[in-house]
């Protein structure tokens, strides 16, 4: 059985108006997987209730975001919610929202290290544009980063990778992790495009940091030859012990955010390139704003994972 973790909350983080990251899009999601052939073969999970006086929750969270962010956030919403930045959104369940979006990334991290087999979160809001201090590009904490240092904290994970697909670079991920000498990020992202971050020459304090700026109508043909000469042997080198994946879905041909010409099949080589490093994979969902090609994207990296 594969697990997902997924919540109907995660459905409640609501930013006014229109706006790409919207439920919408896990609505559609989780319906193509429930009509999926497959579907019999998924384990839905639901995460962990969040609190922050959860210790494993305020433990994780806190180890990347400082306690003074994390009080405003709750304010915030508390308050009947507003802005983090010109793109990011904060409601009245967003705080809350977030926090269980936080624990559906350790539970899977738990998942995973238990069974040895990879597990996917479905969860918004997204995480990997999250700095320390501040939320920005639609992310108000920094998933994968927190699940990465939550991983380390567990019995023999002594190495973790993060490969982060989506189509914009992921620089609060790297921002929170390239001083970590056990951790090793790669981010393949559209150059140059939002956030401006993510130069070929930043290579983390460690070497420990491999961004692969794209251009803009990139395809297979061109993400293909990378995965193969320089992600997985960047990882191979390392030897990670767990490999999360911050799994944007939005460098697809039909995705209005960007212009890379990506299908949703090819987050199934992907996969199959990350299954040939580990089975302990956690996938956690990022970008991704064309509802049937995310759902697609999504659907080839779980088939994938089932071959």
């Amino acid at each position: 059985m594969f697990p997902v973790f997924y919540s109907d909350e995660f459905l409640d983080h609501d930013c006014k108006g229109y706006h790409p990251e919207n439920p919408g899009r896990l609505r559609s999601v989780a319906a193509a997987l429930r009509s999926a052939p497959w579907s019999d073969r998924l384990d839905w999970q639901t995460p962990k209730p969040a609190a922050l006086d959860d210790r494993r929750l305020t433990e994780a969270l806190f180890a990347i975001h400082p306690q003074s962010y994390v009080v405003a956030v709750e304010r915030l919403a508390n308050s009947g919610g507003g802005q983090i930045d010109a793109d990011t959104y904060v409601s009245p369940r967003s705080f809350d929202v977030a926090l269980l979006a936080v624990n559906a990334w350790l539970d899977a991290i738990d998942r995973v290290l238990k069974t040895n087999n990879p597990a996917f979160v479905l969860s918004r809001p997204p995480g990997h544009h999250a700095v320390r201090e501040i939320g920005m590009g639609f992310c108000i904490f920094s998933n994968a980063a927190i699940a990465a240092h939550y991983a380390l904290k567990q019995p023999g994970i002594e190495r973790v990778g993060i490969l982060d697909w989506d189509v914009h670079h992921g620089n609060g991920t790297q921002a929170c992790v390239e001083d970590n000498p056990q951790i090793r990020f790669c981010s393949l992202h559209q150059s140059p495009h939002y956030p401006g971050t993510g130069r070929a020459d930043e290579r983390g304090k460690f070497e420990n940091v491999l961004n692969l700026p794209m251009r803009a109508g990139s395809s297979i043909a061109d993400y293909e030859p990378l995965f193969e000469q320089k992600v997985i042997p960047f990882f191979e080198e390392f030897q990670p012990d767990l490999l999360i994946v911050s799994a944007g879905y939005d460098a697809t041909t039909g995705d209005p955010l960007a212009q890379i010409n990506l299908e949703p099949e090819d987050f199934g080589r992907f996969t199959r390139y990350c299954l040939k490093l580990t089975r302990r994979i956690v996938f956690g969902l990022e970008g991704g704003y064309e509802y049937d090609d995310l759902a697609r994207s999504i659907s080839a990296t779980i088939e994938a994972c089932l071959e």
